[in-house]
């Protein structure tokens, strides 16, 4: 990695020859918290690094939290982290990771933003966990790699940035970018980091360590599949859902959704009332309702942008709909969540 010398460690910077028995210098690691971080995620990328200092008897990371104010972080859950630095500070690192979760398109900070910017051009290598990238986006630190997202981000990421190179997997490395869908997906990353920074062998010994049984790789899928998720194996039922979740905007009608499974409208009706215990018509809304859910959550449309994102024919169709799924129509959903997106 190209590093500039206020990054180099002490020995590049005076010209002294390391001799080969000296150990290299701890990997500096920053973690910029953003108020509402999923803890989850955060543990998920950072516990890896102390496992393997723990298990190699050596210090071979070190690490910082960082918040945009220096003051205590809160993650969503309410726990609280005290800040080692605040963005802006100089620091010394080698890589840092900005983990966010809630509503990181409300994120706007334009200080931190600068800041990320800096220190990109530095050469310090710079990821996003969870909804990080969202912040990453729109630092403009993102543009021409190859990245990914938690999947409750991705549809409104695609629409803020939609030239980005979003791919559906757990985490994607593009040179000196990294990142990350969070949850235990964190844990994936910072194995591949270990493996490529001290061996596969270190790496091995921290998976056990965690009880990782199975190897997952970068491309893995974020979600459990359409038969899982349903727990239904009928392939004409399982056609039809993957249509319905590729068209909420736009819904398609029973006749188009029969003739692409290659069976009568009948047919696929008594086919998701014996398995799913439901009609074509009240699936499909379940899924266009579940992409309202995420949209309110995530993002700053207003309830009229959601609904037509939806499929829906009006705002009063819409909060008919929404109030009977889930109880509460969406200006209320709306007043119950802070300006971050998360519950207040």
């Amino acid at each position: 990695m190209t590093r500039n010398d206020d990054y180099m460690p002490r020995s590049a910077k005076t010209g002294e020859v390391s001799r080969a028995t000296e150990r290299p210098a701890p990997t500096q690691i920053g973690f910029l918290l953003i108020d509402g971080f999923a803890l989850m995620s955060y543990a998920s990328v950072a516990e890896p690094f102390r496992a393997a200092n723990v298990l190699s008897g050596r210090q071979l990371y070190e690490w910082r939290h960082i918040s945009t104010s220096g003051a205590m972080i809160r993650a969503s859950n309410g726990a609280q982290l005290g800040a080692d630095a605040k963005a802006g500070d100089e620091l010394a690192l080698d890589l840092l990771l900005v983990c966010a979760a809630g509503n990181p398109a409300g994120f706007d900070d334009s200080a931190t933003l600068a800041w990320l910017r800096y220190v990109a051009s530095r050469g310090v290598r710079i990821g996003g966990v969870s909804g990080g990238p969202y912040i990453l986006a729109r630092a403009g630190l993102l543009d021409g790699y190859r990245c990914t997202i938690h999947w409750e981000h991705r549809a409104a990421f695609i629409e803020a940035f939609p030239k980005l190179l979003v791919q559906h997997g757990l985490y994607v490395i593009d040179r000196e970018r990294l990142t990350c869908a969070g949850g235990t997906a964190g844990l994936d990353l910072a194995i591949e980091l270990i493996a490529a920074d001290h061996g596969p062998a270190l790496a091995t010994m921290v998976g056990d360590w965690y009880l990782r049984t199975q190897l997952r790789n970068a491309g893995a899928t974020q979600r459990m599949s359409l038969r899982e998720r349903y727990n239904v194996n009928n392939e004409k039922i399982l056609g039809a859902l993957v249509l319905m979740e590729a068209n909420p905007e736009e819904p398609l009608d029973r006749a188009l959704l029969a003739r692409q499974t290659g069976v009568s409208v009948r047919q696929l009706e008594r086919l998701f009332a014996n398995h799913l215990g439901a009609t074509i018509g009240s699936s499909y809304l379940n899924i266009r309702l579940a992409r309202a859910m995420t949209l309110l959550k995530e993002t700053s449309l207003t309830t009229m942008d959601v609904a037509v994102a939806c499929g829906f024919v009006s705002t009063s169709h819409f909060s008919r709909a929404f109030k009977r799924r889930y109880g509460s129509p969406p200006s209320s959903l709306r007043r119950m969540l802070g300006p971050d997106g998360r519950d207040t």
